[in-house]
């Protein structure tokens, strides 16, 4: 199929738009119905996939896009040849400035990695903890981390099955994510139970249950993708008359960049008026994680419904191939998330004995900490010690030097400079040596 304009929507749009989708568009009451007018393609904004190399696969990609030859191959190499490493092999055509420049920017991505690397083995060195080496390695596969001085084919290839995989796997990761938040909520809420009596508990679980049962308490909602879910947003959210729907009409309406898709976040915002349905955020009882949860399993269902060739795109022409179909007319009812299981019982078990271990170990490690805290003030202690004893001797030793230092400075003044008088001479023995002479002299 054809692609997107640039090698970014190739290799990033996968996800991409998908990271995106917490932002989402707002809708604006039309009053006429007009076909958009063609516009000159422009390369889309480059978006944040959440990976870790996203940064080093941005520049890759925005100075492989500067080669004509490698762009011209990119247009005319389908998403299976890509994902094959078809497309890494045109590497070697492209000019010996890019090349240049690809070689600079995986030095710097290798020079980041190895100070990533050794902040981390000095994390877990100083947690106690054996450093898995092999394991710091997988992280890194997107790269020839044994040739760190050159970008080659290998490169390319392993940055594009790395995106492609990472990027495929994130509606799954965040699936994940929000099962151990949802199984989190009911651990505290059983945790508090815990610590209250028995008719303060019986209490909470009837404000729990009537919480519950507000929330279950929404209007009907439309199966997603489905004629009568479209309609209404072509009613409520375009202003048109629903008996005017043209989903042709409608497809164009939305596809808001013009490309001739829908991307995930363009299907997403389709679902708005649904949610809002279901979830208020001024309402206590609406949890607005649900609601983005409840927005990516809409989502979902559609790509799996009309997505044909799994490209993680709508296409025009699988849009309204998707509208004859009898489930776009007669769709079944929609299973929301509060009347699904997130979670099994046996999986909650094993959450809240993980969570067990966890405290376990963090008691344990607060343990050594108190420890190690109680040492060091032992130890601070001694030297406090040590240097009040110092401290005192030192003070002693002064004090001597002055003790001994007082008859030496007598003695100076006794003998020094012969500006002292000098002591009567003994009468007795003046007479003794003149016998002459009188007494009083």
């Amino acid at each position: 199929m054809l692609w997107s304009k640039s090698i970014c929507h190739h290799l990033l749009l996968l996800a991409s738009q998908l990271i995106c989708s917490w932002t989402i568009p707002v809708s604006v009451d039309k009053t006429e119905v007009k076909t958009p007018e063609e516009k000159p393609s422009e390369s889309p904004q480059s978006v944040d996939t959440g990976l870790h190399y996203d940064r080093y696969l941005r520049e890759v990609i925005d100075f492989l896009e500067k080669d004509p030859h490698f762009r011209e191959k990119l247009h005319n190499t389908d998403m299976e040849d890509i994902k094959q490493g078809k497309l890494a092999k045109e590497l070697d055509f492209v000019s010996h400035h890019v090349r240049t420049k690809l070689d600079e920017l995986k030095r710097q991505e290798v020079s980041r990695l190895r100070v990533l690397i050794r902040a981390k083995q000095d994390m877990e060195a100083g947690n106690g903890k054996t450093v898995d080496h092999q394991a710091l390695l997988r992280q890194f596969q997107y790269l020839n981390h044994k040739n760190p001085h050159s970008f080659e084919v290998e490169d390319l290839d392993r940055l594009i099955k790395s995106a492609t995989t990472d990027l495929e796997n994130y509606d799954r990761e965040r699936h994940e994510e929000f099962k151990r938040y949802e199984m989190m909520k009911e651990h505290e809420r059983r945790e508090l139970l815990k610590t209250l009596d028995e008719e303060k508990r019986k209490k909470q679980e009837e404000q729990y249950a009537e919480m519950k049962k507000r929330h279950a308490d929404h209007p009907k909602i439309n199966h997603p993708g489905s004629q009568d879910q479209l309609k209404e947003v072509w009613e409520e959210a375009d202003g048109l008359d629903p008996d005017d729907f043209d989903p042709k009409t409608f497809f164009n309406l939305h596809d808001t960049n013009g490309d001739g898709f829908f991307d995930e976040q363009e299907l997403e915002a389709l679902f708005t008026k649904e949610l809002e349905k279901i979830y208020d955020p001024a309402n206590e009882e609406d949890d607005m994680v649900e609601m983005e949860e409840e927005r990516l399993r809409m989502r979902e269902h559609v790509m799996n419904e009309v997505d044909t060739n799994k490209d993680r795109l709508v296409s025009r022409e699988e849009f309204m191939a998707a509208t004859q179909k009898k489930e776009f007319l007669e769709p079944d009812t929609w299973e929301t998330l509060e009347e699904s299981q997130v979670y099994t019982e046996e999986e909650m078990r094993e959450f809240e004995e993980h969570l067990a271990i966890q405290e376990q170990d963090l008691q344990q490690r607060t343990m050594e900490l108190q420890k190690q805290k109680e040492e060091l003030e032992r130890q601070q202690e001694q030297l406090n010690a040590q240097k009040r004893e110092l401290q005192q001797a030192v003070e002693h030793m002064e004090s001597l030097k002055l003790q001994d230092a007082e008859p030496v400075a007598q003695d100076e003044g006794t003998n020094g400079g012969g500006a002292a008088p000098a002591p009567p001479a003994n009468p007795q023995l003046l007479q003794g040596l003149h016998p002459d002479t009188p007494a009083h002299l």
